[in-house]
């Protein structure tokens, strides 16, 4: 094996010569991956002139020099574009906007957040999607002002897919 399994990082070979460009070349990959920060969300067209340590997120039809690199990180260095090829859950922070951005079911999920819960001061604040719950109706006395909020806390409830319709 001459590269690491997931980054494709060259090794080191016994007896190898120039073993410092493998190194360096290791190094400029993980510089670009140790909190990854891209510039914007993915884009097709390498940005003209590129600026060296800036790094992008090559969209799925690329173009010029990015060709064949479709779904990459994209990182310019001196020695010119080095690209990574993304994994599943590989993560990286979009500076334009101000969102993460999720490698994950063969693309980019920009602005997307994943989990199971959300947890403020050790309180479950927000969990799974809840089953349906009916609007109010029969019973006696009617009280429509009551329905009519019940109500509009529910729509509210379900637009925000905290409750299913």
């Amino acid at each position: 094996m001459d590269t690491s399994p997931r980054l494709s990082l060259p090794f080191l070979s016994p007896g190898q010569a120039q073993k410092e460009l493998y190194h360096n070349e290791s190094l400029l990959i993980l510089d670009s991956l140790t909190a990854a920060a891209v510039e914007e969300p993915p884009r097709n067209d390498p940005p003209d002139p590129p600026v060296v340590a800036t790094c992008f997120l090559v969209g799925t039809s690329p173009t010029g020099d990015w060709i064949g690199h479709a779904g990459a990180l994209a990182t310019y260095t001196t020695a010119g574009w080095r690209f990574v090829a993304p994994f599943e859950g590989m993560d990286a922070w979009v500076k334009s906007a101000s969102v993460p951005a999720t490698f994950t079911q063969g693309g980019w999920q920009v602005g997307t957040l994943f989990g199971s819960k959300v947890m403020i001061s050790g309180t479950q604040v927000i969990g799974p999607q809840a089953s349906s719950i009916a609007d109010p109706a029969g019973g006696t006395p009617v009280d429509s002002e009551a329905r009519a909020t019940i109500s509009s806390i529910l729509t509210t409830l379900r637009q925000h897919g905290l409750i299913a319709s």
